[in-house]
């Protein structure tokens, strides 16, 4: 376990909290390459999984941006209230993606839940990398502000504004298909991801699988609990038709 203790936070937008912390020891992230590095955040009464954004050994510093609903889920609140001085224990990093550095572009897509994996994703990219980016958001003002290459192109896609039936995955097929080889990092509601964006990568652009890394971070209309439930009985349903 590592021990965390607030020193700051801020807004990233009106429901993307972004925490500071500080450690005495952060040894477990030496030379941990990937940009979804993980940590489990133990809280009270449950363990939540979030993306650990900058972490820096030397100094003892890292970040973890929080989506808020006011008063809903155990994660959330507890970042809206929290201040410095404040401790939480953590374990990791896991990870298993970084952008392909011999890919030809890359495909980053998602909703708020994926947003500090993106960063992180975009963060260690090159100057001159091309990358198309697709986000979701609620609207304008909900847009995060992202450290985009030169060779970057950004969709933002409001949910306000959307025509019934459309969305992320929508928004992914639209996108002009690039030449070369891509490497893609797709992540956000579970039924979305898993039934439209994956097939699509998979079957219909006959990607590999190690240029894809795809999952659902949340499920609609599912708790923590009742998302696990779901994942387990996707894997389950998938084994016994491979």
């Amino acid at each position: 376990m590592t021990q965390l203790t607030v020193t700051r936070t801020e807004p990233v937008t009106p429901v993307i909290r972004r925490v500071w912390f500080r450690s005495d020891d952060l040894s477990a992230f030496t030379g941990s390459g990937w940009t979804d590095r993980y940590v489990k955040l133990q809280f009270p009464d449950a363990v939540r999984t979030y993306t650990a954004l900058f972490p820096d050994v030397e100094a003892g510093t890292l970040a973890i941006d929080f989506v808020t609903h006011g008063d809903v889920g155990v994660a959330g609140p507890w970042a809206s209230a929290a201040r410095p001085g404040d401790r939480i224990e953590a374990r990791g990093p896991g990870g298993a993606y970084r952008p392909d550095p011999a890919a030809d572009w890359h495909l980053l897509a998602g909703d708020e839940s994926a947003v500090p994996a993106i960063t992180a994703a975009l963060d260690a990219l090159p100057a001159d990398a091309v990358v198309r980016v697709v986000i979701l958001v609620d609207d304008a003002g909900h847009e995060p502000v992202l450290p985009l290459p030169a060779g970057a192109e950004l969709t933002v896609l409001h949910r306000a504004t959307l025509p019934e039936g459309h969305g992320l995955a929508t928004a992914v097929r639209a996108l002009e298909w690039l030449p070369g080889r891509v490497h893609a990092f797709v992540h956000g509601e579970a039924a979305e991801v898993m039934h439209d964006l994956r097939p699509y990568l998979l079957k219909e652009r006959g990607l590999d699988r190690d240029q894809v890394s795809i999952s659902g971070y949340w499920r609609r209309g599912r708790t923590e609990e009742g998302f696990r439930q779901w994942k387990a009985e996707l894997k389950a349903a998938e084994a016994t038709t491979a």
